[in-house]
């Protein structure tokens, strides 16, 4: 996680376009980026955002 931005709206932006442009889902993302699945949501639910997997999106 340490090439990602560390402000949480510009990660849940990041996150977001990589999962509307290249990912059917969230573990996808996190198994072929080298993610923390965990930490990744721990930071983006403290900065209110939650993972919706219906729409594959964070809000």
């Amino acid at each position: 996680m340490e090439n990602l931005p560390k402000d949480p709206v510009m990660l849940m932006s990041v996150i977001n376009t990589w999962l509307r442009d290249e990912y059917a889902t969230l573990d996808q993302l996190c198994e072929d980026r080298a993610i923390d699945r965990e930490k990744l949501t721990d930071i983006l639910s403290a900065a209110g955002f939650d993972y919706m997997p219906e729409i594959n999106q964070f809000r």
